[in-house]
């Protein structure tokens, strides 16, 4: 396609993303040979504060010398203007004589202190009917909360976890106190699908 096509067609992507996501979806074209007014076309500015004819401004300076050499960028953390955080990704459309780069900004602020808030109103101490098991049990169901605590912090299964997630998982049991609970190495390795001496492996490579 030529030019003006590929505009086109990029208008018309951003303006059904945005349609698609709502007010809190800023979609933004840049001509990437115009460094210092590189916005030919955005669809919600409010979102970043931004119009026609302003740059690139909400990413930092490695994400930008890698929009410029025309890498993508899928998922990335930016702040705007008023401090709102952002999550973006741009896509690059290159041809003789334009290069374009397609930006999808979406503002989750809101959804961020809504999240707080859940957290904040799911969150429960222990189990009310924990008095009335052994001592045993209490410390068999304090490793399952640890544990699920734990797989809620690493945020995915076990089975794809890998090395980093894994030590760091065994740095917020030892945090909280799971391995100076009776059994805890061996019940935590179980569950992991590892063994005692990966653990202990991890509780040395934490210390050093």
């Amino acid at each position: 396609m030529g030019r003006e096509e590929t505009l086109d067609l990029l208008k018309r992507v951003a303006d059904g993303i945005a349609m698609m996501f709502g007010s809190n979806c800023e979609t933004v074209i840049h001509d990437m040979e115009k460094e210092t007014s590189s916005i030919v076309y955005i669809t919600n500015g409010h979102v970043t504060e931004r119009e026609v004819g302003d740059s690139l401004t909400i990413l930092g300076k490695k994400e930008l010398a890698d929009v410029y050499k025309g890498v993508d960028l899928v998922n990335k953390k930016g702040i705007a203007k008023n401090n709102h955080f952002i999550k973006g990704s741009t896509f690059h459309a290159k041809g003789d004589g334009y290069h374009f780069a397609l930006g999808i900004n979406y503002d989750y602020t809101n959804m961020l202190m809504v999240h707080n808030i859940v957290s904040e109103l799911i969150n429960v101490g222990d189990s009310m009917d924990i008095a009335a098991v052994s001592s045993d049990e209490n410390l068999e169901h304090k490793l399952e909360e640890l544990f699920s605590e734990a797989m809620e912090y690493i945020g995915k299964p076990v089975a794809f976890m890998r090395k980093n997630d894994r030590v760091e998982m065994i740095k917020y049991l030892n945090e909280k106190g799971a391995f100076s609970i009776h059994k805890g190495i061996p019940t935590i390795a179980e569950k992991m699908n590892i063994s005692r001496y990966t653990i202990y492996n991890y509780l040395r490579e934490i210390k050093e």
